[in-house]
């Protein structure tokens, strides 16, 4: 079995749990297994006609799936999959008199990044 790693945001639906095992020979089987597991995510994970929502990223082993074989890629009972969830757009912070004074990073606030490539 994979380990598929849940972040926060999706965490209600795993009832809290962090990571969990879930079978499957592809990213696609892992997910569909994840669904059939958790059926709260399917709304949060999958378009109308089943399909991988446009927003969620997935990461095999820290390599996003895009680069390798999308949700075909073949995967290993050692590997590690990671959903994320693209959140939206980061926020300019303004000082009480409006001016701007930064841009709040896109996941999370801790720097003015636009996203979460030195994060991992």
């Amino acid at each position: 079995m994979s380990v598929v790693r849940i972040p926060p945001v999706l965490r209600t639906s795993t009832g809290g749990q962090k990571q969990v095992e879930i079978a499957g020979g592809t990213v696609r089987e892992v997910i569909g297994g994840l669904v059939a597991a958790y059926p709260g995510l399917a709304t949060q994970l999958l378009a109308g006609d089943g399909d991988l929502n446009r927003f969620v990223n997935v990461f095999l082993n820290d390599t996003d799936v895009r680069h390798l074989q999308a949700l075909d890629t073949p995967v290993g009972e050692r590997d590690t999959v990671l959903l994320l969830p693209a959140m939206a757009g980061g926020a300019d912070a303004a000082e009480s008199d409006g001016a701007t004074v930064g841009r709040i990073g896109t996941h999370g606030g801790c720097c003015s990044c636009s996203g979460r490539a030195h994060h991992r």
